[in-house]
């Protein structure tokens, strides 16, 4: 089924410009018609419902695009290859939760701080062996 790129944005809840912005990122694909409008394939709201849930847990456009890369850009992801991105987002969804509870337990840390002195923040200069022996910021080449 053909669709518009406003039928695309209305069926998919999001803005014409968004698709155009997918489709520039190369996560979505479509072809002109005659009077050079746009035109999507109706399999195209599955791949813009994938993007939107990656997006919603936090997930970077390129994270999604290199998710589906390896998919055909005129088909939607099977429920398999569905299965093996979800994967994939698994360990890195994981990874920045373990991130975001450090910094949710370090924040008590930074009352008083103001981050002015940068002499020991864990949140701004995390794991910072420098800091031991010395106090501030310090660049290195």
């Amino acid at each position: 089924m053909e669709m518009s790129v406003g039928e695309v944005a209305k069926r998919a809840g999001v803005a014409v410009s968004a698709l155009h912005f997918y489709e520039q990122k190369g996560l979505i694909t479509s072809w002109r018609n005659q009077g050079n409008q746009r035109r999507y394939h109706s399999s195209v709201l599955r791949r813009v419902a994938v993007i939107k849930a990656a997006q919603q847990v936090g997930l970077t456009l390129e994270e999604i695009s290199d998710a589906m890369s390896h998919l055909p850009l005129n088909q939607a992801p099977n429920k398999q290859q569905w299965e093996e991105m979800a994967t994939s987002w698994h360990d890195l969804l994981e990874q920045r939760i373990e991130r975001l509870q450090s910094l949710q337990s370090n924040l008590s840390g930074c009352i008083g701080c103001g981050c002015l002195s940068l002499e020991n923040c864990s949140l701004r200069n995390p794991d910072d062996v420098l800091g031991e022996k010395d106090t501030g910021s310090v660049l290195l080449p």
